[in-house]
């Protein structure tokens, strides 16, 4: 039994890579680790970075930059827990007018909750990057604020108002198009043709693999255990392991382990790869998209994102 100051409270939705740590199979050695439930995760996300609730804490990608930045005092472990494609982000009500990506410039499009939400970034990214949209003369029409209170949104960025539904105001022609909602209505389509293939594609044809989330770790429990680090990334890394080879086992139950099974198919490796060597293109691409969207104020250091 560890002792009660090595228990660390953790935040972490449960889900294949981490569904041995939270069952207990696998510990991190020397700790315990305390789970806490939070039904909205990006609550959760919120709690930690405006009051460091949790010791370790699951944590959006863009927010840990945005954060880090900002001057939160956690540092994140290269524990990649969610990843995700992001071409089917963009939908965009066909009533408007709008033929391909390029015929956003000038419109008002959706954004849902804030504007350094990871989706947004990487939707954003791919809209500037693959399809030429110039993002500056798109007005961004938020849902809600931001988890970094002090962060500052380039003008072009507005809040919708208050009480407004951004599905509804997509229906009805308020906003042209919206990033990370779902809208079930005849009118709504995907703006990238065939999101799922289009995205394949870019994996296949350019590594391109986005990274949603990641683990932090609050400092203060970093300086006073430094062995927790590599204790963490490795109880991280077992239980990923284990739900990698469940996948190789073709043992598939949801979208979230289709789309996995589809990488690991499409690429022949872990689709949830660790640690910073793997990884580092990726970092790079989005902290590239983060400093172009005026997110980020100045380059990151990669190799000092994560701890030692």
């Amino acid at each position: 039994m560890s002792e009660p100051d090595r228990v660390l409270t953790t935040l972490t939705r449960t889900q294949g890579a981490n569904q041995a740590l939270k069952d207990g199979t696998v510990t991190p050695a020397g700790f315990s680790l305390k789970f806490e439930e939070i039904p909205v995760l990006v609550k959760g996300f919120r709690r930690m970075v405006r009051s460091l609730e949790f010791d370790v804490s699951e944590m959006a990608l863009t927010t840990y930059l945005t954060a880090r930045e900002h001057g939160v005092a956690f540092t994140a472990l290269p524990v990649f827990l969610v990843r995700g494609f992001h071409h089917g982000a963009i939908r965009y009500n066909t009533r408007s007018g709008i033929r391909d990506p390029k015929d956003l410039e000038g419109r008002r499009v959706g954004v849902n909750r804030g504007y350094t939400v990871t989706t947004g970034v990487w939707a954003r990214g791919i809209l500037a990057t693959e399809y030429g949209v110039d993002l500056g003369r798109v007005t961004w029409v938020l849902s809600g604020d931001e988890h970094v209170e002090s962060y500052v949104p380039p003008a072009n960025v507005v809040p919708a108002p208050p009480g407004a539904d951004l599905a509804e105001m997509l229906i009805n022609g308020e906003i042209d198009a919206v990033i990370g909602v779902d809208v079930d209505h005849p009118d709504v389509a995907p703006l990238i043709g065939d999101p799922e293939e289009a995205a394949i594609a870019a994996l296949s044809q350019r590594g391109f693999y986005p990274i949603n989330h990641l683990v932090v770790v609050k400092d203060e429990v970093l300086h006073r255990y430094p062995e927790a680090a590599s204790a963490l990334f490795d109880a991280f890394t077992e239980a990923k392991q284990r739900y990698v080879g469940r996948l190789r086992d073709g043992a598939v139950s949801s979208d979230t382990d289709r789309m996995y099974s589809r990488v690991l198919q499409t690429t022949g490796v872990d689709p949830l790869p660790y640690g910073v060597a793997s990884n580092r293109a990726m970092l790079e691409q989005l902290i590239e998209f983060a400093l172009a969207q005026r997110i980020l104020a100045r380059p990151v250091d990669i190799d000092e994102m994560f701890a030692a």
